[in-house]
């Protein structure tokens, strides 16, 4: 049988999430950007999914991290660790010579940033054990994932809405035209919910539950039939362990100001973009990616403030890591796309 002598990895290398497409494989890693270790001797305790699940739990001896905040590497030692275990996770789904070889990562990354939290990315890449690690701006790989040529003189807006950043971005000719990235995302709507519930309700939740109901129901527009969320959280007043009923009305309410601030931003994007390219938006409609793509009534409320057809892609919330799974394919049009000032 035959087997490939080196191997590509696509890196979404998420706020809330990490995704990593192994080439010819697809996804294999879908797990939360967290890791437990140990506070003084900094060993691994766990990561992904099973280290979300002490947040707000561990003793003082454990510390829970998140290592991404808003986009940008807040604790490096950490991401690099994460990176580390995944690509030796991955390598049990290759053969021996090529694990040797060790892989080519390439990553998404929001617009805007910095040249120091660029190469933060790319040096965290490598000290996981990639033999190149190369950079891509995210809005660009979610067109990609949407299935948009990008390599045509054809604008199109992409809207991507993820757990720590917006990203909008207006894309023509295998670049970008004008972009905007938000710090107001999914996280935001879930701290704006421990917020809320705090206030209104006297009741002290943990982000982890704020997430579980703009999930369940959390909605941008009226939904046809009302929905009702259970939490337990602590009651402030007397300290003891409380239960609550949440309905979908209420959480509109508080997630509304957040949904205003992007729909806001992504009319601001269009007054700043060029005659010709606003006539092919208008003609194809706005690209809505990302996870809270998924949330009911966000393209419908998108569509009004702009008065513009708003469509979902498929699997919103992997849209960028097929988008640079199929830069992984097509060699000629990653050497165009890659970021390079001030990278190797």
């Amino acid at each position: 049988m035959y087997l490939p002598l080196v191997y590509d990895l696509a890196v979404d290398l998420g706020t809330s999430n990490t995704l990593i497409n192994l080439s010819g494989k697809g996804v294999i890693v879908r797990e939360p950007t967290v890791i437990a270790r140990k506070k003084k001797s900094k060993e691994l305790l766990a990561v992904g999914m099973e280290a979300k699940k002490m947040l707000g739990k561990n003793p003082e001896a454990i510390e829970v991290v998140q290592p991404i905040k808003g986009g940008v590497i807040a604790d490096f030692d950490a991401t690099a660790v994460m990176l580390k275990h995944y690509f030796e996770q991955i390598s049990q789904h290759i053969g021996w010579l090529p694990r040797l070889l060790r892989p080519r990562v390439v990553a998404g990354i929001p617009g805007g940033l910095t040249e120091v939290e660029k190469r933060a990315v790319q040096d965290a890449a490598l000290s996981a054990g990639a033999r190149r690690a190369l950079l891509v701006e995210g809005p660009l790989a979610a067109a990609l994932g949407a299935g948009i040529e990008v390599i045509r003189p054809d604008g199109h807006l992409v809207v991507d809405i993820g757990g720590g950043t917006t990203e909008i971005a207006v894309i023509s000719l295998s670049g970008i035209v004008v972009n905007r990235s938000l710090r107001v995302a999914g996280q935001t709507m879930d701290q704006a919910i421990v917020k809320a519930v705090r206030l209104s309700r006297g009741l002290l939740l943990g982000e982890a539950t704020a997430e579980e109901v703009k999930i369940n129901i959390g909605s941008a527009a009226a939904l046809e039939k009302e929905k009702i969320f259970v939490v337990r959280g602590r009651d402030i007043g007397k300290g003891l362990p409380r239960s609550l009923k949440l309905k979908s009305a209420e959480i509109r309410e508080v997630l509304a100001p957040i949904i205003q601030e992007i729909t806001a931003a992504v009319a601001d994007i269009l007054e700043e973009t060029p005659p010709e390219l606003v006539g092919d938006i208008l003609q194809h409609g706005i690209i809505l990616c990302g996870a809270a793509g998924l949330m009911p009534g966000i393209d419908q409320v998108i569509a009004e403030a702009t008065k513009m057809p708003v469509g979902i892609t498929e699997a919103p919330q992997d849209a960028v890591v097929r988008g640079l799974a199929k830069l992984l394919a097509n060699a000629r049009l990653l050497e165009m796309v890659r970021l390079k000032r001030g990278l190797s």
